[in-house]
């Protein structure tokens, strides 16, 4: 019979075949002994027969059989965990089922079934309380064999699909459940047989036969069952509802999806698309996006209920659909989607509150008044069952509309569906509106570029002239480079380039602080490095005290000074400026810079050349006087005034040899005109995300002929001026300008005479026949005429006055010999 170690090396886990059977009489009394029970015990059949059952138990347990002997009598049986006393005396855990064993005459006797309890882990409890566990359990619960034929299941597996356990009998899950991925699913199985290693965690996604119209997900657990001898018999397998899991793992997957791609730009329309492609398919099938005309030009929306009682227009400026006779059928993007008033998205619009309908009438007309192909569709024609309205609303104000529909989809949306459609729909609205307020803001900002940059270079008649602005902000496209253009007396021009360090409003708000001044200082007819003498005063003035030039951020928080209105007039300390003076009646160039690049010039042969210019500081920074050079051109050299970033690339400044020799080689190249050489320049030296600002003016030198221009000495004479007034006539006569002989006399008669009267030295009388009509005097004094308001009783100094009430302006300017004044008549409106 072998030792009990032996045997236990051979023990099985707990099965009905393997419990020791023991038959006691009424009285609790062993009368029948089986060798199974000598082989868990240990008691020979002489031994244990005639005995009491309580004898072969510890004695705390044998205090219980009274109790025990009654229950049975009572119910009929028991079932329980006993401690029973082996013959060697050592205890032994046992699992003990009593049952009564009825008989046609005499008392009862009870059939005792005993099982070690060591090794057969789950049999500590009751086979009733197993019974409910997998019963009741909420859990699906099958068994299949090793065919995957079901075996058993219990009551729960039927909220999966696949009827009743009894209906499942004999049948694969093919057979049952065919709208699963049933291959799949029987791999697994397969894998568990194989194997013997369990799977748990596996999920699957799909529709089952109990929810043919909802997505479902589960998640399923494979164990194999083997016979003892270690077999396989079967596999077990639990199947739980994570649908719900699922879904919100979804939501969360899509939110984080739109967080990456909605608002990746500051473009209004290419928000709402982002929004409409991340929602469809994930959410919908189909997709539209409406904005009010308003918020796409970056204002606010109005206040109130539309006016219009019968129609609301919107703005399509998105959508998506996964069919595409949808689209052919609705509005395209950009044009106008006209909805009812009263109707869904009307409503959502005015209340700010989103609408949900889970199964649409399919016979009720869309909303919209219009669609494409001026047809109205309904709903049955299109295949839309189900519809969300979400308001698009940030910052209190609602902006808009999104719709979601569901055509193929089944399932209709859900609360959950709504939540997630506002969440998408919040995200999208703030990036809406600050897009919006970006629109605005960068609007407001170009028509401040457009107003402090010129529209248009003035006529002239001294050069030639085109320019080109390529901001580096793409944003906003403002910068704080600038050119001008400025008309002198004496038909000569200012060519002028300058360059505010930083980008954006801030940078352009300070480059129109410094263009208004040059402009004023050049209406002073200053030389050059007057000009910017005089500027770099005004730019030290408005820097902060301590001296210390702040950043573009720190600079928000000052104010004051004369470049300073309380718009942080110090981003303007550091600029570079770049003046130059050209008279095209003796083709003198004269120029001055302040820490700016010098011109370079293109020669009528076509060469290129740069101006050996002495570099003087940059403006509010400080430093050494400013100089100016003055060359003499001859005609058709072109002029290239440009700032530093024309030059830039990467690390290379616009001082370097390498930065000079690209800028030649670009200036070479032949081109047919003026502006298409100007483009061409930029093109070749700028990269299309500039690392700076770039401005760039050309300018082609022109020459006054000797029939535009004449000139007389003059005596200091009293007696000249009326010979002046004679000569000044008969040119006027060979130009045929005989319409403005009369003011032109009275100005040539008052400006000598004034000279006679006031000055001293030589008298010079030049006029001037180009865009305009130029009367000038020279004389060598240093004083400057003053224009007087005489009073009634006054004899005299009504002169200027005069002049400046009958040409369209007039003034001094100083030379280094003396001074010149002068007064421009127009020669527009006059008879060619």
């Amino acid at each position: 019979m072998g030792t009990y170690e032996e045997r236990d090396v051979d023990r099985r886990p707990f099965d009905v075949a393997d419990a020791a059977p023991v038959l006691l009489d009424a009285r609790g009394v062993v009368t029948s002994w089986t060798r199974d029970a000598q082989r868990l015990l240990g008691y020979p059949p002489a031994e244990a027969v005639g005995r009491a059952i309580a004898e072969l138990l510890t004695s705390e347990d044998a205090s219980r059989v009274p109790e025990l002997v009654e229950r049975c009598r009572r119910e009929g049986g028991w079932a329980g965990l006993l401690t029973a006393r082996r013959a060697d005396g050592t205890p032994l855990r046992v699992m003990v089922r009593i049952t009564s064993a009825l008989e046609a005459q005499g008392p009862s006797r009870w059939l005792v079934l005993m099982s070690e309890l060591a090794g057969a882990p789950g049999w500590d409890m009751s086979r009733t309380m197993l019974e409910q566990m997998v019963t009741r359990s909420s859990v699906g619960i099958a068994i299949v064999d090793t065919d995957l034929r079901f075996v058993w299941s219990n009551p729960a597996l039927a909220q999966f699909g696949g009827g009743p356990p009894d209906r499942r009998l004999g049948l694969r899950l093919a057979d049952i459940q065919p709208g699963l991925d049933t291959e799949a699913i029987e791999a697994q199985m397969r894998h568990v047989l194989a194997t013997g290693d369990p799977v748990a965690g596996y999920e699957l996604v799909g529709h089952v036969r109990a929810a043919p119209f909802r997505e479902t997900a589960q998640m399923m657990s494979f164990t194999r069952l083997d016979d003892g001898h270690g077999h396989p018999m079967g596999v077990y397998y639990t199947v739980q509802d994570i649908t719900d899991r699922h879904r919100d793992r979804q939501r969360l997957a899509l939110l984080d999806r739109a967080g990456e791609r909605i608002g990746r730009t500051l473009d209004i329309t290419l928000t709402a698309q982002e929004l409409a492609d991340v929602a469809v398919p994930e959410l919908a099938d189909f997709v539209t996006v409406d904005l009010l005309e308003s918020v796409l030009r970056g204002g606010e929306p109005e206040p109130g209920p539309p006016r219009d009682t019968d129609r609301v227009p919107l703005r399509r400026v998105g959508q998506r659909s996964l069919d595409r006779t949808v689209l052919d059928a609705v509005v395209g993007i950009g044009e106008a989607a006209t909805y009812l008033a009263g109707s869904p998205p009307i409503r959502s619009l005015t209340t700010g509150m989103p609408w949900r309908e889970a199964r649409l009438d399919p016979l009720a007309e869309e909303w919209t008044t219009e669609t494409r192909g001026g047809r109205r569709s309904i709903f049955l024609e299109l295949g839309l069952h189900s519809a969300m309205i979400v308001p698009i609303r940030a910052r209190g104000v609602t902006l808009g509309v999104t719709t979601f529909f569901r055509r193929r989809r089944h399932e209709p949306f859900d609360e959950g569906d709504l939540s997630l459609a506002e969440d998408l729909v919040s995200r999208a609205a703030v990036c809406v509106d600050n897009a919006r307020r970006y629109t605005r803001e960068r609007d407001a900002a170009l028509v401040l570029q457009r107003s402090l940059l010129p529209h248009r270079l003035p006529e002239q008649e001294a050069v030639d002239v085109t320019a080109c602005y390529r901001p580096a902000d793409e944003l906003t496209g403002l910068g704080g480079d600038w050119y001008d253009l400025i008309p002198l007396s004496g038909a000569r021009v200012a060519l002028v380039v300058g360059e505010v360090a930083g980008h954006g409003i801030q940078a352009a708000a300070a480059m129109g602080r410094l263009r208004t001044a040059v402009r004023t200082l050049a209406a002073l007819d200053l030389t050059p490095e007057e000009v910017l003498g005089h500027l770099d005063d005004l730019v030290a003035m408005g820097a902060p005290d301590d001296g210390v030039v702040p950043d573009a951020g720190a600079a928000d928080g000052w104010q004051g000074g004369p470049l300073g209105d309380g718009s942080g007039g110090s981003e303007s300390v550091g600029s570079g400026c770049l003046y130059v003076v050209y008279d095209p009646v003796e083709g003198r160039c004269t120029m001055a810079a302040a820490g700016h690049p010098a011109p370079a010039v293109i020669g009528a042969d076509g060469k290129v050349a740069f101006m050996d210019l002495p570099q003087g500081p940059a403006l509010g920074v400080g430093g050494p006087p400013f100089e100016s050079v003055e060359v003499t051109l001859a005609e058709g050299s072109t002029l290239v005034l440009h700032t530093d970033g024309l030059l830039a690339s990467g690390d290379e400044a616009w001082a370097t040899d390498v930065g000079r020799d690209r800028l030649r080689a670009a200036l070479e190249r032949p081109a047919p005109s003026l502006e298409q050489r100007c483009r061409a320049v930029v093109d070749a030296l700028v990269p299309a995300r500039p690392y700076d600002d770039v401005a760039l003016l050309l300018a082609r030198t022109r020459l006054l002929g000797a029939g535009q221009v004449a000139s007389w000495e003059l005596p200091v004479d009293p007696a000249v001026v009326a010979d002046a007034r004679r000569t000044a006539c008969r040119q006027l006569s060979e130009w045929g300008l005989d319409e403005l002989a009369f003011t032109t006399e009275l100005v040539v008669s008052e400006l000598v005479t004034n000279v006679i009267r006031h000055a001293v030295g030589p008298i010079r009388l030049r006029l001037i026949r180009a865009g305009t009509l130029v009367c000038e005097v020279f004389d060598s004094g240093a004083t400057a005429p003053h224009l007087r308001h005489p009073r009634t009783t006054d004899e005299g100094g009504r002169g200027l006055l005069l002049v400046s009430q009958l040409t369209q302006r007039w003034g001094t300017r100083f030379v280094p010999d003396g001074k010149v004044i002068w007064a421009e008549q127009p020669l527009t409106g006059l008879p060619d």
